[in-house]
């Protein structure tokens, strides 16, 4: 059987290094890595899985509401990517969406976002990093992230403007911060379709991080096993 092709979104320039860390890690866990660009958007793509990367803020035009600040939007890029999750939602493809990924994931299924996240900020730095410094709590239950990560608080990184605020259709909040701002949401009823506000692809030398990666290879190659039955 051929090995799983991993679609891998981001802008039409830059943004080298974190698609890099997603590719190497889709390679490592026996996936092939596909890079999209808005540019790319109206052609048919085949793809068993896909990550959905981060970057600029989503259009606040995408969940209906007026743009309470004014930072760099995308719209080409917006277009691929919500054409993108369409395509993996309807095919029940695994998708694992990172930082402005999640949110988009979010908004696609009817959720909206906190524009501005000073004001909710009361035990947290508003301060990016790339290094694990900041806290994230798992809520309790049987979730996905739960059986990946296999702790009950963990470290993360945080690279964020926006954050998921109502949340969308199917989607269950699965982990949170300090200041309680959602940082994790998944659809139980599909294998795999999992939103996180950090950048686990910054941390892969962090190996329950890596579990992110390994199990989405994982039930790419499943479903492809699946429909070749």
């Amino acid at each position: 059987m051929a090995k799983p092709v991993i679609a891998i979104t981001g802008p039409e320039r830059g943004a080298f290094g974190p698609r890099f860390l997603v590719a190497l890690a889709v390679r490592f866990y026996g996936g092939v890595p596909l890079q999209l660009r808005p540019s790319q958007h109206e052609q048919a793509v085949h793809f068993d899985g896909v990550v959905v990367t981060g970057g600029h803020d989503v259009d606040p035009v995408l969940y209906a509401a007026e743009p309470e600040v004014h930072p760099k939007y995308d719209p080409e890029r917006d277009t691929l990517e919500m054409a993108v999750i369409k395509q993996a939602l309807q095919q029940r493809k695994p998708l694992l969406g990172i930082c402005r990924g999640a949110q988009l994931l979010n908004v696609s299924r009817g959720g909206n976002l906190h524009q501005q996240l000073k004001e909710h900020r009361y035990k947290t730095s508003h301060r990016w990093t790339v290094l694990p410094l900041k806290t994230l709590c798992l809520e309790a239950g049987n979730s996905l992230l739960a059986k990946l990560l296999q702790c009950p608080k963990c470290k993360i990184n945080s690279l964020h403007n926006q954050a998921i605020n109502q949340v969308g259709d199917g989607l269950k909040v699965v982990a949170r911060d300090l200041d309680q701002l959602v940082q994790a949401i998944e659809d139980p009823n599909y294998p795999y379709l999992l939103g996180v506000q950090w950048h686990p692809e910054f941390l892969l030398f962090l190996r329950r991080q890596r579990h992110l990666f390994k199990a989405l290879v994982a039930a790419a190659l499943q479903q492809q096993a699946d429909e070749h039955e």
